[in-house]
C-alpha cells in the first residue's frame, strides 16, 4: 500500500476533467491483487481515475488497476466531454471551424446538433461506423464575464474571452484550485482581431487621427464638422459594456488617458447589428472588431506626423496597428481527456492557422517581411528624425536591417508598464517553440529595440536596448531544449529612430515602444 500510495501521491497534481460525475464508491485493485485503493470516484478521463480517499485526492493510472464498485465507468463507452463558455465570436464561428478541420485531419466524423440561440453542440464519432460517440463539445455563447465565472464555478471546462482576466477573477480562480491563469499553459491566444473605427460608405470622412478617435469616444467631439464632415451630430454605436468587446474597447481606448466613454451611445451585443446600423446611417460612427465590420467602411488611423495605419493581417500581427484584440482561451490546471488535449494542441498547427485566417480572423503564423516592404517605415524614419537622431545613426540602422527580414513576431508593453502585453507574452512562447524545433538553426536573429521620442535620445536608446535584451532573455529562458549554439542571436537598439505612429497620444507612444525581431 505504501508503494501505491507514493506513486499516487506523485500524480496528485494532475487533475482530471471528464465532465461532472457524482461521487460514487469504487475500489481500484492492482492487477496482481496485492494493493487496492478505496474511495469516491471524482472523475475519469479515459486514462486516469481521480479518487477521494483517506489519503486525500489521488490520481491513479487506469492501465495498472481494475475498477470494482457501483461508481466504475464503462471503459469501452467512454466519451470525452468539454464545455466551453464565453464570447460568442469565438464559440459560434472560430472554434467550430477549427473542430471541423481537426476532425478531417484526424479521421473523425463531426456532427452538428440542433441548438438554441445561446448553446451549440458538436460531437465527434468514429470514422468506421459513424455512430460511436467519441467526444462531446458544448459551447455556451454568453459573455467573457460569464465564461470566466463559469470556469471558476466549475460549470465550464474552458472560458472563451475577448479580454484578459481581471485581478479579482484571477484571485478567485486560484482560490478554486484552477492555478495561475496568467501562465502560458493556462491562457492561450487563439487568434487575433483588431478594433477598427467604422462609418457608412456614404460618409465623406476618409480617415481619423488617434487623438480625434479618443475625443470622439469621450464625447469631446460630437459633430462631424470637427472631423471634416457635414454639420451633423455623431451617432455613436459601440458594443455593450457587459460584452468582452465592450470591455476591450474601454481597455484599449480609454484607460491610457484615464477617461470614460461618453454617455450618448447606442449599445449593441451583436456585431452584425452594429455593422448594419452604421452602414445604413451616414451620420453613424462605430468601433467594432475587424472581423465584424460587415458593410461598414473602415477608417484608417492617421496623425499630424503623416502616418496612416490600417488594420491588415501584418499590422495586427506585429501590433503596429494600435488597437489589437486577442481572442483568448482560459484553461484550468487539470488534465483533459486525450481527445480534448489533441484538439487543443491542434490549434497551434500550421493548418489551423489557415482555418483561423479563412474564418476572418488574424492567425499567428510568423511571416517574414522583406526590406522592400519597409520603404514607408524608412522614409518616415528620415522624415521624422529629431535633432538628436543623427544621420550616422540612421545609416547604421539601415546598414544593420537592410540584409535582414522583419518577423511579424513583435513585442510591445502594457500601458504604463514594463510588462509585455498578452499578445507579446504569447509571442515569447511561440518564438521559443520555433527555436526548440530548430526553425532558426544556422540563421541570424536580431532583437531590435525602439522607443518613443519622449526624453533624451541617448536615454531612449539605452531603455530600448534593455527592453530588447529582456525579451531576448525571456525567449532563451523558455527555449530550454533549443540548440542555441546553432543560432546567431544578437541585440541592438535605435531608440526613437523609426517611429510607427505619432507621439501625440498615449496610443501612439505605446506603438512606438517595441522590440522587433529581424532574421537572415
Amino acid at each position: 500500500m505504501a508503494g501505491l500510495r507514493a506513486a499516487s501521491l506523485a500524480a496528485l497534481f494532475v487533475t482530471l476533467c471528464a465532465g461532472p460525475l457524482a461521487a460514487q464508491d469504487v475500489f481500484l485493485r492492482s492487477h496482481d491483487g496485492a494493493v487496492g485503493i478505496e474511495g469516491d470516484l471524482l472523475g475519469f478521463d479515459g486514462e486516469f481515475y481521480r479518487v477521494d480517499t483517506i489519503y486525500g485526492e489521488l490520481t491513479v493510472d487506469g492501465s495498472g488497476v481494475t475498477c470494482e464498485g457501483p461508481g466504475c465507468p464503462d471503459l469501452e463507452a467512454f466519451v470525452a466531454r468539454a464545455v466551453f463558455s464565453g464570447a460568442p465570436i469565438i464559440g459560434r464561428v472560430l472554434l467550430p471551424s477549427l473542430l471541423e478541420a481537426f476532425a478531417i485531419r484526424d479521421g473523425y466524423v463531426l456532427r452538428r446538433h440542433d441548438s438554441t440561440g445561446d448553446d451549440l453542440r458538436l460531437t465527434l464519432h468514429a470514422r468506421g461506423d459513424g455512430e460511436t460517440l467519441l467526444a462531446d463539445f458544448r459551447f455556451r455563447l454568453t459573455t467573457s464575464d460569464e465564461g470566466l465565472a463559469d470556469l471558476v464555478a466549475g460549470e465550464a471546462d474552458i472560458a472563451m474571452s475577448l479580454r484578459e482576466a481581471r485581478p479579482e477573477e484571477l484571485a478567485r480562480a486560484r482560490e478554486a484550485g484552477l492555478g495561475d491563469l496568467t501562465k502560458p499553459a493556462r491562457m492561450r491566444v487563439l487568434a487575433l482581431d483588431a478594433l477598427v473605427p467604422v462609418v457608412a460608405p456614404a460618409n465623406p470622412v476618409q480617415s481619423l487621427s488617434l487623438r480625434d478617435l479618443s475625443r470622439t469616444l469621450k464625447g469631446e467631439i460630437a459633430n462631424w464638422s470637427a472631423l471634416g464632415g457635414p454639420d451633423a451630430p455623431i451617432d455613436l454605436h459601440l458594443w455593450a459594456s457587459e460584452t468582452g468587446i465592450g470591455q476591450a474597447t474601454a481597455d484599449q481606448a480609454m484607460l491610457p488617458d484615464g477617461r470614460d466613454l461618453r454617455e450618448a451611445v447606442t449599445p449593441h451585443r451583436d456585431g452584425a447589428a452594429l455593422a448594419r446600423a452604421v452602414a445604413d446611417n451616414p451620420f453613424a460612427f462605430g468601433l467594432t472588431p475587424r472581423s465584424e465590420q460587415g458593410e461598414a467602411w473602415e477608417l484608417p488611423l492617421t496623425g499630424p506626423c503623416g502616418f496612416a495605419l490600417r488594420a491588415d493581417r501584418r499590422t495586427v500581427k506585429t501590433e503596429d496597428y494600435p488597437l489589437t484584440a486577442p481572442l483568448l482561451l482560459y484553461l484550468p490546471a487539470r488534465r483533459f481527456p486525450r481527445l480534448i488535449r489533441d484538439f487543443i494542441s491542434y490549434i497551434d498547427d500550421p493548418s489551423a492557422q489557415l482555418v483561423i485566417r479563412r474564418a476572418g480572423f488574424v492567425d499567428q503564423a510568423p511571416e517574414e517581411i522583406g526590406i522592400a516592404r519597409q520603404g514607408d517605415r524608412f522614409a518616415n524614419a528620415i522624415a521624422m528624425a529629431g535633432d538628436e537622431t543623427s544621420l550616422d545613426e540612421l545609416k547604421r540602422m539601415v546598414g544593420l536591417l537592410a540584409p535582414l527580414r522583419r518577423l511579424t513576431t513583435s513585442f510591445r508593453f502594457e500601458a504604463g508598464s514594463a510588462r509585455l502585453d498578452v499578445q507579446s507574452r504569447s509571442n515569447v512562447e511561440r518564438l521559443a517553440d520555433a527555436l526548440q524545433l530548430g526553425l532558426f538553426d544556422n540563421r541570424r536573429l536580431v532583437f531590435v529595440g525602439f522607443s518613443d521620442s519622449k526624453g533624451p535620445a541617448t536615454a531612449n536608446r539605452d531603455i530600448a536596448r534593455r527592453r530588447a535584451q529582456a525579451v531576448r532573455d525571456a525567449v532563451v529562458a523558455m527555449a530550454k531544449t533549443a540548440r542555441l549554439d546553432r543560432v546567431d542571436i544578437a541585440v541592438d537598439a535605435f531608440g526613437e529612430a523609426m517611429p510607427m505612429a505619432c507621439d501625440d497620444t498615449a496610443w501612439g507612444r505605446r506603438v512606438n515602444r517595441r522590440v522587433e525581431v529581424w532574421v537572415r
